[in-house]
Order: C-alpha cells, then structure tokens, then sequence
C-alpha cells in the first residue's frame, strides 16, 4: 500500500479538501483508495466525503473502515463520535498512539493508495505520521499569504529534516474570480511568493463559494475533478521517481531514502 501525507504548517488553509480531492482523483485512476484522517482533534474526512457515523470491527478486532458514495474507504476518530460536537481532548502522548493504533489497526483490505489527512504543525501527532507510517510523499498545503506560506516552509523542514520526500505544495484559495466582471481577485496576496522556498506548486486553487457548499454536503469527489486528477498524476509521477531514486542508491551501496527516526540528521 503507498502512503501520501498531505501536511500543512497551520490549521485553516484547506488541508483535509485538498487530501480528500486527491483520494477522489486516485479513486477515480481505477484504484482502492482509503484515507486515514489522522487530524485526531479536528477530524472533518468522514464529513467532507460524506461517511456516515459508525464504528466496526471484523472478526478479529480490526476496524472496518467506513465506504463513501464513491468507494473511498476512510478511517476517523469522528466515525467514532456521539456527535461533530463533541471534542477530542486528549494530550500529544494519546494523540500519537491513537493515530498508531488506527493504522496498525484496521483492516485495509486491498487498498492500494493511503492518503494520510496529517494534523497542522510539527509536533507530537506530524513525527507519529512520519516516523511510524513513513509515507513515500508528503505533499503540503498552503495559502498565498506571507505568513501562512513561511509556516508551511517550515513543514517542508520538518520533512526533508527526517529524510522524507516532498512531492510539492498545493496554493489553496489563491484567488477569488469576481461573479460580475470575472476579475481575478488575490485576496491573499501574489500566489509567486510560495515558490520562493524552491517547492514546485502542483496546483492553485481558487475560492469557490460553490465548492464549500458541495463539501459541506459530502461531495467533495465533484470538486475541480480535471484539477485533482492532474495532481494525482504529478504526485504519483514525483513518488515514482523518489522510488527509483531511492533503489538506485541501494544498488550503488547506499541507504535509501527513507524516513529517519526522531533527532536522525538532516536530509
């Protein structure tokens, strides 16, 4: 099963949309997709994919994920939960065994693809994705705002700092496009700016009222398919060729890349 993270430096920018667009995307290439939303205190997968409440387990104790419309198996605490309401209020130490535990966990079947919904940040919760389901990519997303786009350099830090592969970043709500004169409208600032980090932007997305309606519904699977579906293959393009790199390091006598543990040197 590959594993792709999708990792953002502060909580806000539109993380889980784009991770659930992209599982949309893989689904829709003729894969088994399954999403891990390892965002424990700020679960919002099940929702945006539209998965009912409710939790499983198969004959030997393994949780059976819940199926989107689409076929998206997905796995959440808020599956889990009375209510949306209710909060997750738990310490980092709880935090990073739960996300253990779901992964470890649960029956995951066929599933060919698992896009981690990581929690903003670069603490407790962001080393247990990177250390205990090492991803093949981690892919990061931001908006064009100064400040918000310098914290999510710092994700791309934490990444490479633990020898892992960024595939890029995601501009979301780069833009809004006006209903009347159809004037393209930076209400976060010039989206040039991201790529002052030397990360490629695989996408930029707009804000769309419509958009936030339909993930509001659960359809997120309906959003900007073209879109999502050409950041797949440039995801899965960029994890390939880590791949390729990796064992052709490992053919010449040198470790391949792979995830470092905690206080490991920098990549």
């Amino acid at each position: 099963m590959h594993i792709l993270a999708v990792m953002s430096g502060k909580g806000g920018v539109g993380k889980s949309f784009v991770a659930t667009g992209l599982a949309a995307a893989l689904q829709r290439r003729g894969g088994h997709v399954a999403v891990l939303d390892a965002d424990i205190t700020g679960a919002s997968v099940p929702h945006l994919l539209g998965v009912p409440r409710g939790a499983f387990a198969d004959g030997d104790g393994r949780l059976i994920p819940g199926v989107s419309a689409d076929g998206i198996r997905v796995v959440s605490m808020s599956l889990m939960a009375s209510a949306d309401d209710k909060a997750v209020v738990w310490r980092g130490p709880l935090i990073s065994n739960a996300i253990n535990e779901l992964f470890t966990q649960t029956a995951w079947g066929d599933s060919e693809y698992l896009v981690v919904d990581m929690p903003p940040g670069t603490s407790d919760a962001a080393l247990t994705v990177l250390e205990q389901l090492r991803p093949e990519g981690v892919m990061i997303v931001t908006t064009p705002q100064d400040m918000v786009t310098r914290i999510a350099h710092r994700s791309h830090d934490m990444v490479r700092a633990m020898g892992g592969n960024v595939v890029g970043l995601v501009m979301n709500m780069a833009y809004v496009v006006c209903p009347d004169c159809g004037r393209r409208i930076e209400a976060f600032g010039p989206v040039r700016a991201a790529s002052e980090s030397g990360l490629d932007v695989l996408l930029t997305l707009p804000l769309v009222p419509e958009w936030a309606t339909l993930a509001d519904t659960g359809h997120v699977a309906e959003i900007a398919p073209a879109e999502f579906d050409a950041l797949a293959e440039a995801v899965l393009a960029r994890m390939g060729s880590n791949q390729e790199t990796s064992e052709t390091s490992s053919a010449d006598g040198a470790p391949a890349s792979s995830l470092s543990e905690a206080g490991g040197p920098a990549a």
